[in-house]
């Protein structure tokens, strides 16, 4: 994929409208909602899916050894991790991705709230979240076609920053280098991704065995 991240100017995926209601605490057949109710629950799901402008990049980076404890990287950055280095284990390189809604939609939420909308604040909450989930999904599934054509595949799983023994500090090396800063995307001094609605994660990269074709 290049020794600089690939970058996605434009995602578009369907809005996950029954993980936006999950999200919401709605149960399929269990939660009763009025004519109106629903009417309006859509009107503000198509509202927020309007706002969110999926942007993200990708960068595909060698594993040079592998510990108990961590991976280093062909880039000299080590990702320490127990959890992670299981996770990666077999892996000939690493994928860094990230994914951002936008600031248009976070803008949105914070005026909602601000005028005490909370209802329509908390649902594109949720749009945009599971939004940002499906853009991360697009490019594990973009990025995936292309491994394939080369005889590789991605993991199946894909671990974050800030999840298990992975610590939050991580999201300083994913933030520079994915180039987030070029999406709009800014890291705060704690390395919360701001917009809020911005997410990475990581994946492992593996050469595929006979007879595989699809994603482990």
């Amino acid at each position: 994929m290049g020794t600089g991240p690939v970058f996605f100017r434009a995602i578009h995926v369907e809005v996950p409208g029954k993980a936006v209601y999950r999200r919401l605490g709605y149960r399929e057949g269990m939660t009763e909602l009025s004519s109106g109710q629903r009417e309006g629950l859509e009107r503000a799901i198509a509202e927020g899916a309007a706002l969110v402008e999926l942007q993200g990049s990708a960068l595909a980076i060698p594993v040079a050894a592998h510990g108990e404890h961590g991976v280093s990287l062909a880039t000299g950055d080590v990702l320490r991790s127990g959890k992670l280095s299981k996770l990666l284990e077999g892996a000939s390189e690493v994928l860094f991705m990230g994914a951002t809604a936008g600031r248009g939609v976070v803008e949105e939420i914070a005026r909602d709230t601000s005028a005490g909308d909370l209802s329509r604040a908390v649902v594109l909450d949720a749009v945009a979240s599971e939004m940002t989930d499906k853009a991360l999904d697009w490019i594990v599934e973009y990025v995936g076609g292309v491994l394939r054509r080369e005889g590789k595949e991605l993991s199946s799983r894909r671990f974050s920053a800030g999840y298990g023994d992975f610590g939050l500090e991580h999201q300083r090396l994913m933030h520079a280098r994915l180039k987030l800063s070029e999406l709009g995307v800014e890291l705060t001094p704690s390395c919360v991704l701001v917009p809020e609605k911005s997410v990475t994660a990581i994946a492992g990269i593996r050469w595929m065995q006979p007879g595989q074709t699809g994603v482990l």
